[in-house]
């Protein structure tokens, strides 16, 4: 059974590192998997996967005509059994394609909604709405990403938990000592990461004026964000009027992000909008208590007071107080890094592959004749 994942780029988000994690768990006999994505300047994932034994293909690469991605997006289509879309703009496209196709050979169309629709502009909002029924299965990673759905097109919405590989979440056995001397953290220092891209709704300035006032507090915290995207002068400018220096690290892109977890103590997010950050399971996994905010899927995963600690959005001081708590007490650490990775049990994105697989075998064309 031949299945087309769709997918707006393949740099370090949340979608296309689920994208990663399920290439490495699916059913290889029983479904013939290929990848297509649009931007030029998202390919950091496509070494990873083509390891993994997939070659991502670049919609209108052999084109500069605008919107030429389209006609490879058609062709892509025209040799499948299922599209999945993790991208509505791809998705929308998608969806009308798949009506220009004869219906003998016309793919099903799956979607997943990884964002709440509040986070996407208006024009995406609405073409995502418009053509939402067309899809023959849906899902969305979370009750809350579910939730920011229009009630009109709410219905026949299933919520999936993706989740990570056990087996990836492991770092080298110096990743602690060698990257805590990278980042300039001592023994006795207190270590938050924060792995988010620089975008708007991962919300850096408040992240940084929080770290402004957590630092003046706590001299022995240290901090340290992977991350990279438009935002990066806006943040870096930031980062130098409130004199963070050497104590918040800006590290850009990193594939040793799990080396990295290993060398922290905290686990930090201050977004205003969120799904379900694959990130925040890698931290649980990874033993780490999660300083976060309310938004999105993160209230029903991080239990406030067990595996971490949760603070409104948009609130400097909150984020600073949850941080100041967490590095004075080394003993809450342990508890809540404990309980995090209890509960990272739950996260096994094999679920969730075998969930769609189903869907897929039970949806598509080729089942149906």
């Amino acid at each position: 059974m031949r299945v087309l994942w769709l997918v707006k780029g393949l740099g370090p988000g949340g979608a296309e590192q689920l994208l990663l994690l399920a290439a490495g768990v699916v059913d290889r006999e029983s479904f013939d998997y290929r990848v297509a994505y649009l931007r030029a300047d998202k390919t950091h994932l496509v070494p990873e996967l083509e390891a993994a034994g997939l070659t991502p293909e670049r919609l209108g690469a052999r084109t500069t005509r605008p919107g030429g991605w389209v006609a490879d997006l058609a062709k892509a289509m025209g040799e499948v059994d299922v599209v999945h879309a993790h991208s509505p703009v791809l998705a929308s496209t998608a969806r009308l394609l798949a009506r220009a196709i004869p219906r003998s050979r016309r793919p099903v169309v799956v979607t997943t909604e990884h964002n709440e629709w509040t986070s996407h502009r208006r024009p995406t909002r609405l073409l995502n709405a418009a053509t939402a029924p067309l899809d023959t299965h849906h899902w969305a990673v979370s009750e809350q990403v579910r939730d920011t759905i229009w009630p009109s097109r709410r219905d026949g919405f299933e919520v999936l938990i993706h989740g990570i590989d056990p087996d990836v979440v492991r770092p080298r056995e110096d990743a602690r000592s060698t990257l805590r001397a990278e980042l300039g953290a001592g023994d006795d220092d207190v270590v938050s990461l924060t792995v988010a891209n620089l975008r708007r709704n991962k919300d850096y300035p408040t992240l940084l004026r929080a770290a402004r006032i957590a630092l003046d507090r706590e001299p022995q915290l240290r901090f340290a964000a992977v991350g990279q995207g438009p935002l990066v002068d806006e943040v870096t400018d930031l980062h130098a009027s409130l004199g963070l220096g050497e104590r918040f690290r800006l590290l850009g892109f990193r594939r040793d992000v799990h080396d990295l977890m290993a060398a922290a103590d905290v686990f930090t997010l201050a977004s205003a909008h969120e799904g379900l950050p694959v990130a925040v399971m890698e931290a649980f996994a990874s033993g780490l208590p999660v300083v976060a905010t309310t938004v999105g899927g993160l209230p029903h995963q991080v239990e406030d007071g067990v595996h971490g600690l949760l603070v409104p959005p948009g609130d400097p001081k909150a984020l600073a107080d949850a941080l100041t708590t967490l590095a004075g007490d080394a003993d809450l650490r342990r508890r809540m890094g404990e309980a995090a990775r209890e509960r990272s049990t739950a996260y096994d994105i094999r679920r969730a592959v075998a969930e769609q697989e189903r869907v897929y075998a039970v949806l598509s064309p080729r089942a149906r004749r």
